[in-house]
């Protein structure tokens, strides 16, 4: 087996005012310019090299201009207009996400749980549970799984296990078996079936 040496999103993050969940690794280029947005990204996240997740910085296209005055030195009269570079809103990832390499998510942007955003991938809208989305700009591929069991995997929520839960069930987790994962956590057949 090759040795990996990660690099941790919560350590690379930390004290910038983010919320990054445990266990959630990559580093992602984090770009904004003061705006008040803010990041969170949940547990059990995987972040490929080359992402980059914006929290604002938008020029304004609804303006005569799109010309950053207020952020050029050369330009103090700018200074105290409000409203430039613009943001959407906060970003928020949810847990179990698996963001490929040199995906972009937009300010203002909320990905659902276990969704994976594909390889260059530029998401300007909210993403699904459990969708696998790709393209620019992204769509939603598929599902991972039917409309039941997400909402079962869903109410489950594994990633908020207490870690001795998490070990005992990885043979599970790390297979394609749902019937077998619904059926270890107690969940009736007929439930998802």
């Amino acid at each position: 087996m090759p040795q990996v040496t990660p690099i941790f999103t919560r350590a690379a993050l930390e004290g910038r005012g983010f919320d990054i969940g445990e266990y959630s690794y990559g580093v992602p280029t984090v770009r904004w310019w003061g705006e008040k947005a803010s990041l969170k990204i949940g547990r059990f996240c995987s972040i490929a090299d080359g992402v980059e997740i914006f929290l604002g910085g938008n020029h304004r296209s609804d303006w005569i201009t799109t010309y950053p005055f207020s952020a050029i030195a050369h330009w103090p009269e700018a200074e105290n207009i409000p409203g430039h570079p613009a943001t959407r809103g906060d970003v928020i990832i949810g847990n179990d996400v698996w963001i490929a390499s040199h995906a972009m998510i937009h300010s203002g942007v909320r990905i659902g749980d276990g969704a994976v955003i594909g390889a260059g991938s530029v998401v300007r809208r909210d993403v699904p549970p459990y969708a696998l989305v790709a393209g620019n700009p992204a769509e939603t591929v598929r599902l991972r799984f039917s409309e039941r069991e997400v909402a079962t995997l869903l109410k489950i929520r594994w990633w908020d296990w207490e870690e001795e839960r998490i070990r005992e069930t990885l043979p599970i987790l790390l297979s394609g078996n749902i019937s077998l994962f619904f059926d270890a956590c107690g969940i009736p057949k007929e439930l998802f079936s």
